[in-house]
């Protein structure tokens, strides 16, 4: 499928896609979304408000008792492993970059429990960057919809979305698609008859969450 068509159809569905991390600076969203991973936005959400008023810079955080922090954030997936993440994050901020959040993914991805995608959800949503995060949601609906092969890794799918989609879109359609694959393109049972691109996608032929 052509990339304007699909851009387009996320247009009409989703014009007001946004990131529903939510945060008031770069230090809580660079927290939020290395807590984001394998879980949901909303679980994660649910439990910042605490770990904020706790921790309310990036100093107190990497100052913060391990036992502590991971009481903090118990109810999300491997909270262990994600509060060892957050406040080593914290440490490599506070001793390497002054405090200060990098804006930029080399220096980012330096720092424990920021991969690729989650430096890209960084620098675009708090530096206005051109970048373009592939999570499970956007990988799973560029593959359905023809915009990268069924066996692309991640960063294949990165840069083929990036090749297609005009460089001032990236960050819109990288919302966009979010939003279709968690309210519309489920990994099962996706909402095919509500789908503008129903009968276009490779849903059935390729996808792999359809076999199981």
């Amino acid at each position: 499928m052509k990339a304007q068509i699909v851009l387009e159809e996320l247009d009409k569905l989703f014009p007001y896609a946004h990131c529903e991390l939510e945060h008031a600076d770069p230090y809580q969203m660079a927290v939020a979304v290395v807590l984001s991973a394998q879980t949901t936005d909303a679980s994660v959400n649910r439990v910042t408000p605490a770990l904020f008023e706790a921790y309310p810079d990036v100093y107190a955080l990497a100052e913060g008792k391990l036992s502590d922090i991971e009481q903090k954030i118990a109810s999300l997936g491997l909270y262990r492993n994600k509060a060892r993440a957050i406040k080593g994050m914290a440490q490599g901020i506070v001793e390497r970059f002054d405090g200060i959040v990098p804006d930029n993914m080399e220096d980012l991805t330096t720092l424990p429990g920021v991969g690729r995608k989650c430096a890209n959800v960084i620098m675009s949503e708090c530096y206005g960057v051109p970048a373009l995060a592939v999570d499970t949601h956007v990988s799973r609906v560029s593959r359905r919809l023809g915009l990268a092969k069924p066996e692309d890794s991640l960063l294949e799918v990165e840069q083929k979305l990036k090749r297609k989609i005009p460089k001032e879109r990236w960050i819109q359609t990288h919302h966009q698609m979010i939003f279709f694959g968690r309210y519309m393109c489920h990994s099962r049972n996706p909402e095919c008859t509500r789908c503008p691109f129903e009968g276009k996608c490779r849903y059935g032929k390729f996808d792999e969450t359809k076999k199981h």
